[in-house]
C-alpha cells in the first residue's frame, strides 16, 4: 500500500506488517510462481505479493495472485487489484501467518467472490502441500477441491501441472 511499509496488509481496518519469512516460504512461492507462470492463458497475469482491494477496511496481500490481464494497465503502476479482477490467491502459510492464511484471508476472500484460493503448507522436510479450493457461489465459502503432496495437478482456474518435489532442487 501507498505510503507504508513494503508488504503491510489491511485486515479487518487494523494494518499487519509482515513478518520476513521462513527460508521455505520463498522457494515454495517461486516453484508455484514459475509453474503458473508457464501454463497460465494470456487473458490471465500472475502476480505475486500484490494487494487485493476487498473493501476501505481490507487490503491483503496474497504471497501470488492470478489476475485477468485486462486489470493490468499499461502504466503498471498498480499496487494492487479489485476482487473482482482476480482469479486465485494463493497463501504461502508461515508460523506467524497461520491464523490469518488459514481462516481469516480465506473468509475475506470467499466473500469477495475469488473463484480459486490455494493454501500452501510445509509438509516433510520442505516440501509444500497444497489445498486447492474452489468457490461455492451459493454459500460464498470455499469447498475443498483437492489436497496435493507430490504433484499439482488441477483444470480449474486453468489446466496447471507442477512437480511439487522440485523443490528439492531449489
Amino acid at each position: 500500500m501507498p505510503g507504508l511499509p513494503p508488504h503491510t496488509e489491511l485486515i479487518d481496518g487494523s494494518l499487519v506488517l509482515r513478518s520476513p519469512q521462513k527460508y521455505v516460504h520463498s522457494p515454495a512461492r517461486y516453484l508455484l510462481e514459475q509453474g503458473l507462470r508457464a501454463t497460465a492463458p494470456p487473458e490471465l497475469r500472475v502476480v505475486r505479493e500484490m494487494s487485493v482491494v476487498l473493501g476501505r477496511r481490507d487490503r491483503p496481500e496474497p504471497d501470488l495472485s492470478v489476475v485477468r490481464a485486462d486489470a493490468v494497465t499499461e502504466e503498471a503502476e498498480e499496487t494492487g487489484f479489485p476482487a473482482s479482477a482476480v482469479v486465485l490467491a494463493v497463501e504461502v502459510v508461515s508460523p506467524d501467518s497461520v491464523e490469518r492464511d488459514r481462516d481469516t484471508k480465506p473468509r475475506k476472500y470467499a466473500q469477495a467472490g475469488i473463484p480459486h484460493f490455494w493454501r500452501v503448507e510445509k509438509a516433510e522436510g520442505r516440501r509444500p502441500v497444497v489445498y486447492v479450493y474452489e468457490l461455492d457461489p451459493a454459500t460464498d465459502t470455499y469447498a475443498v477441491n483437492g489436497i496435493h503432496h507430490d504433484r499439482l495437478k488441477v483444470g480449474v482456474p486453468f489446466p496447471v501441472d507442477i512437480d511439487l518435489t522440485e523443490i528439492d532442487r531449489l
